[in-house]
């Protein structure tokens, strides 16, 4: 799949959709490795496996459920991914990020996305999360490469605030309300699907990344792309310290990304309760949120094209 014809795909998923169900999501989740428990906190009115969907993907990852799900959570309509897609998979950068042109197109204002990520700093653990201050794209792919439909966003989006500044605040605002641990951080995105060498890890660690991942980072250019801030959260899965660094399975992963799960799934609905999105046909002055993972209350306004998002 390329950007070629790309806006008549987004209308076929999108139209796929609106006839499985009702519900016009507000707010739309990406949920990661083993990040499975937010899902069920979900009131769901309907789900749809990807294969259902035109143009969609098929998850081919263990722990990835490949389904999206349409319901409640925290009072608001929500669209949430079970299951993401990978470039590891085979796939190219623009069907790993379809999902997200989907979702902004039936409706999302705010984007959610979760991750599970490697720790190369001393001071991470296993089970502990990170709020993404920035990221560095080391998966030599780019989504927007190719033709640029300007009906899906600008041809050269801004990246100087990949990670909104409001957002961060809001999420550490909430954690610290709830007695969660969450340390700051950049994350890197390499390809995969193996983990790193030792020799690499220091490379990474050498040119200021904290956690290291295989996903997020095109979902984010993407977002960004069509004009919505975003925020994002890792679970920190293992350790990859170069020379305390010892084998990892998948199972001791899904573990960790276990443990983090109520932390991760607190944060996320109780941001999704303070949201109240008020729909108006002209240009508001209101704000527009794409979060990653947890974000907290907003605070401020700023202008956005269709949708007021304020503090209930």
């Amino acid at each position: 799949m390329t950007n070629e014809g790309l806006w008549d795909r987004v209308q076929e998923a999108a139209a796929a959709i609106r006839k499985s169900t009702d519900t016009e999501p507000s707010v739309g989740l990406i949920l990661g490795t083993g990040l499975g428990q937010l899902a069920e906190a979900i009131d769901i009115e309907t789900s749809i496996p990807y294969g259902e969907i035109p143009h969609f993907p098929v998850s081919t990852v263990e722990s990835h459920e490949g389904r999206l799900l349409l319901g409640t959570l925290g009072g608001k309509h929500v669209v949430a991914m079970q299951g993401r897609f990978h470039l590891y998979e085979g796939y190219t950068a623009v069907q790993v990020t379809f999902p997200v042109r989907v979702m902004r197109e039936i409706g999302v204002q705010a984007l959610l996305i979760s991750n599970a990520a490697g720790g190369m700093s001393p001071y991470h653990r296993p089970g502990e999360l990170m709020l993404i201050e920035d990221h560095i794209n080391l998966q030599f792919d780019n989504p927007l490469v190719g033709p640029n439909d300007e009906r899906l966003g600008t041809r050269f989006p801004d990246m100087s605030e990949p990670y909104s500044e409001r957002l961060k605040e809001m999420a550490r605002a909430i954690a610290l309300e709830e007695g969660i641990g969450l340390h700051r951080g950049v994350f890197v995105a390499v390809t995969g699907p193996n983990l790193q060498t030792r020799a690499e890890y220091r490379f990474l660690r050498s040119i200021g990344a904290d956690a290291v991942g295989m996903s997020t980072v095109p979902e984010v250019i993407v977002a960004r792309h069509a004009g919505l801030e975003v925020a994002a959260i890792s679970v920190i899965t293992d350790s990859c310290l170069p020379d305390a660094l010892e084998p990892v399975e998948i199972d001791t992963i899904l573990e960790a990304a276990g443990r983090a799960e109520p932390h991760l799934t607190r944060i996320m609905t109780r941001l999704i309760e303070r949201l109240v999105i008020i729909g108006v046909q002209d240009l508001v002055y209101g704000v527009s949120v794409a979060v990653v993972c947890e974000v907290g209350y907003l605070l401020g306004v700023h202008e956005s094209r269709h949708e007021r998002i304020a503090v209930a």
